[in-house]
């Protein structure tokens, strides 16, 4: 179908995973239009790009040519699970016969018959996919990706190129667990980075999670590769060609030798018994060492020189929102990140703290999810204790509705730490204008990001 559609409307346009499709499909020429609930920078860029977005569950606001059920076999509507039922526009979409499919569903189809990349992982596949995408281009193969947070390199989360391997296109996409939405695509490469707990909204049990990431590898193309971290515990499990990667391990593909001079990492990289020694990460934090690790194996396996691996690994600048620097002077360090599970907040902190010691790290944390929370809550009070000082924001609730006796308050009191307190949004700025943090960290994958830019701003 997706070849004879005039328009795609997507439900959610101003999500990563929806934002990058419909850059896809504009710049192929079809029409997009799109809703979603906030304005935020990312839309008001699909809106200069030329797409129409509005912000209202209004019918009057799509377009004539969408609305028209006569010509339903013309428009394509994508929606992401994030949509309510009891939508009005979802609803008019379905009860009149519109094809809909979830984003997952379309990047499968989109991806199907080209030589595809999939990362997955419940933390780290961002950063991992928009680096091995960069180092592909670095290396000569400019390949289309679908990343899920926006490359600081190319300043867009869509990356468009005709770069082959075996005959076909090459495409990197994020395989992203939540709501089994990477079961719909077929890798001829694949990477697992992490199974840790998480989205138990949608499994029930770690055991299910475990499950779905095992039949993403099953769903590896005939004659295909997985690359997987070292101690997974579907590794006893695996039926597909893999191979194990580890940092300071043993594994076929292995990060040792790691360091840090002048606040770049480096590192020696070892590939089935050959060394490749000292290459530097443009990028700090020893969880990204560990993803440049599996990245690198993907580039060399795919016939990337040595040469190019060196370039792009030292010019790779992350992902936004990934360990991101918003102010870097002698008088304060201002990192924000995307960290929303006590694993990747554990990585992110202790990085933090290695890199400047002797420096108190002031941090505001905005807790994602009702459900997350309450199912991490040590975990959650564990990690945030490696801060110094703690403000921590009401919990942005996404797509739930609040849970009696969740709050940030019942966060708080676990977090053993003594400079903790709670803040409203609303009072943040006010709350930090007297305070001189020597390094501010901002962590969330809520709404915080908006208060990143007002900081700056306060601190510049």
């Amino acid at each position: 179908m997706i070849a004879q559609v005039k328009h795609i409307y997507f439900l959610g346009i101003g999500g990563i995973g929806m934002s990058a499709l419909a850059r896809y499909f504009h710049m192929a020429g079809v029409h997009v239009a799109g809703y979603d609930k906030t304005s935020t920078p990312l839309t008001k860029q699909l809106e200069a790009e030329g797409m129409a977005v509005h912000y209202e569950d209004d019918l009057n606001l799509v377009s004539e040519e969408i609305k028209d059920v006569a010509h339903k076999d013309q428009t394509l509507v994508v929606y992401t699970p994030a949509v309510p039922k009891d939508h009005k526009e979802y609803n008019f979409f379905l009860s009149n016969g519109y094809t809909l499919l979830k984003r997952s569903q379309l990047l499968g189809q989109v991806t199907e018959n080209s030589f595809c990349i999939g990362v997955a992982g419940t933390h780290g596949k961002t950063t991992t996919s928009t680096l091995i995408t960069h180092l592909l281009n670095s290396g000569g193969i400019a390949c289309n990706a679908f990343l899920g947070g926006i490359s600081a390199n190319y300043d867009s989360n869509l990356l468009l190129g005709n770069g082959e391997f075996n005959g076909k296109k090459v495409v990197v996409v994020e395989a992203d667990e939540f709501d089994r939405s990477f079961l719909t695509l077929s890798p001829d490469i694949a990477v697992i980075t992490s199974i840790d707990a998480d989205h138990l909204d949608i499994y029930g049990k770690h055991e299910e999670l475990k499950k779905s990431f095992l039949d993403f590898s099953n769903k590896l193309k005939t004659g295909g590769l997985l690359f997987i971290k070292a101690e997974l515990p579907v590794i006893p499990e695996l039926k597909v060609n893999y191979k194990i990667y580890s940092l300071n391990g043993n594994a076929e593909v292995n990060g040792s030798n790691l360091r840090i001079e002048n606040a770049q990492y480096s590192f020696d990289l070892s590939i089935d018994g050959t060394e490749i020694k000292s290459l530097q990460l443009g990028v700090p934090g020893w969880h990204n060492v560990e993803n440049a690790v599996v990245a690198s194996a993907v580039a060399l396996h795919m016939g990337v020189s040595e040469a190019d691996l060196r370039d792009g690994l030292e010019s790779f600048r992350g992902a936004k929102r990934r360990f991101e620097y918003i102010l870097r002077s002698p008088e304060i360090i201002f990192i924000d990140d995307y960290a929303h599970h006590p694993e990747e907040i554990k990585a992110f902190l202790s990085s933090v703290k290695q890199m400047y010691p002797g420096k108190k790290v002031t941090t505001i944390f905005q807790p994602h999810l009702f459900t997350r929370t309450r199912d991490f809550a040590v975990g959650f009070a564990e990690s945030l204790s490696l801060a110094d000082e703690l403000v921590l924001l009401d919990i942005y609730p996404a797509r739930e509705l609040p849970i009696e006796g969740v709050t940030s308050k019942m966060l708080l009191d676990k977090v053993t730490i003594t400079h903790k307190e709670l803040c409203s949004k609303g009072e943040l700025l006010d709350k930090m204008r007297h305070r001189h943090p020597e390094v501010l960290v901002t962590i969330g994958a809520g709404d915080i990001d908006q208060l990143v830019e007002p900081l700056k701003k306060l601190y510049e």
